[in-house]
């Protein structure tokens, strides 16, 4: 079996990309959507708050809603969707091997592949902490889909450990399901979420979040009984002070401690991964280091807002219906992106430099929050590409830069190698 473009992923990433490729010219025909659930959308459907949508389509849906937008986009350009197909293998020749009740064991090539898995959450192994193995210990979202889509309550005194978008969303649904929602702990000094999220979810709603928290000790043998929190100190390792430890009488414990790119594809197929990421190292196409191979949405990177997740995947769709059209720029040079003060990761990596290079926009989380702070993008020999002034930034918000197109065709005739991206506290000047 042979397509030109194979989408792994259903969810708004790769929805998204199927449209934008049949935007730029390729036939739906040749496209073909890889969806392992039984209908396509992704984790959007079980995320029935509101909140989507409003960069994208300038109203507020729910995620079904939003999810239901590019499904009927992509249906009313009859793109193939094949649901109940899992992905089995992929190598860097784009050769994709899957399962389903339709086809049976497949192989398919393709001229292109997008990668577009998305993510999953990190679960209690990935924590250590002391206790039994009791009933009651459940992660965000699986707590939201058990509410959302099956109808069950995983419990009714609750307690949040991690304070990420999904926890602090559950914590309101709990509520609103008529639990009681203890108290939201997070490690560090700061929320991993949204402002908005705090405000909304736990603000409105009483619902104390304890900074510098965690949880030491689960109790309880057939079922959560309780749990031991404490506070942990910022300047030895995070590690609990014992004096601050206090009991939590309760019966469930959620936990919101960070998501993964669901790479296990990437890594089979071998493709350089970017390890503070754990997502591919791509270039402003989003192509991965496998010629042909692009990925998109939280396979990629960890977004905070599904609208963003369009956006990178448009561009991958793009990408992709370019190079088997046979429009894709000729690369003159490549330069690197680097991290410099209090940003943590950026995506893209790598810059593919062409004759008519686009406008780019480089994403980035801060390692940390800082206020009054300038955004810096500068080239490795001291010229500034974009700048912009914010009051604050936080790890739990996505940043961005653009550089203007003509900045970039700049770089073509310079002796740079790599553009370092870095936050200059006012007053300040690190980089």
């Amino acid at each position: 079996m042979h397509k030109k473009l194979i989408i792994i992923g259903g969810g708004p990433a790769g929805l998204s990309a199927a449209c934008a490729a049949v935007d730029r010219g390729l036939s739906a025909s040749d496209i073909l959507v890889l969806e392992r659930d039984s209908e396509p959308g992704g984790i959007l459907n079980q995320c029935i708050h509101a909140g989507f949508g409003l960069h994208r389509f300038g109203e507020e849906l729910s995620g079904p809603e939003y999810a239901g937008r590019y499904i009927k986009m992509a249906r009313e350009r009859n793109i193939e969707i094949l649901t109940y197909s899992m992905v089995l293998s992929l190598t860097d020749d784009r050769c994709v091997t899957f399962v389903s009740p339709a086809l049976g064991y497949t192989k398919a090539s393709a001229d292109a592949v997008i990668l577009a898995m998305g993510c999953r959450e990190r679960t209690r192994g990935a924590l250590n902490i002391p206790g039994s193995r009791p009933a009651g210990i459940y992660t965000a979202g699986c707590a939201q889909r058990y509410v959302n889509i099956e109808g069950f309550m995983p419990g009714h005194r609750v307690v949040i450990l991690g304070s990420g978008d999904i926890g602090l969303i559950m914590a309101r649904r709990m509520t609103l399901e008529g639990a009681k929602v203890l108290a939201v702990c997070e490690i560090m000094p700061y929320s991993g979420g949204l402002a908005r999220n705090i405000a909304q979810c736990l603000d409105d709603f009483d619902i104390p979040l304890m900074l510098s928290h965690t949880v030491t000790r689960i109790h309880g043998k057939e079922r959560v009984q309780g749990v031991t929190i404490a506070q942990v100190d910022e300047n030895n390792g995070r590690r609990p002070i014992p004096e601050t430890e206090q009991y939590i009488e309760c019966d469930t414990l959620l936990l919101s401690v960070g998501l993964i790119p669901e790479n296990e594809l990437t890594r089979g197929a071998n493709i350089a991964l970017d390890r503070m990421t754990s997502g591919a190292a791509v270039n402003q196409y989003r192509e991965t280091s496998a010629e042909g191979i692009y990925a998109a949405g939280n396979v990629l990177h960890v977004h905070d807002l599904v609208d963003y997740v369009s956006e990178e995947a448009e561009i991958a769709g793009y990408a992709a219906a370019d190079r088997i059209l046979g429009k894709s720029k000729e690369s003159k040079k490549t330069v690197d992106i680097h991290t410099g003060f209090g940003v943590r990761y950026t995506v893209p990596e790598r810059i593919d430099l062409s004759r008519d290079s686009e406008p780019l926009k480089i994403f980035f989380r801060s390692d940390n929050v800082y206020k009054k702070v300038q955004l810096i993008a500068e080239t490795e020999s001291g010229k500034i590409l974009a700048k912009r002034t914010k009051t604050a930034v936080a790890p739990g918000e996505m940043e961005s830069l653009e550089i203007k197109s003509d900045d970039i065709l700049d770089l073509i005739g310079t002796d740079d190698k790599f553009i370092r991206v870095y936050i200059k506290e006012f007053g300040g000047d690190a980089k």
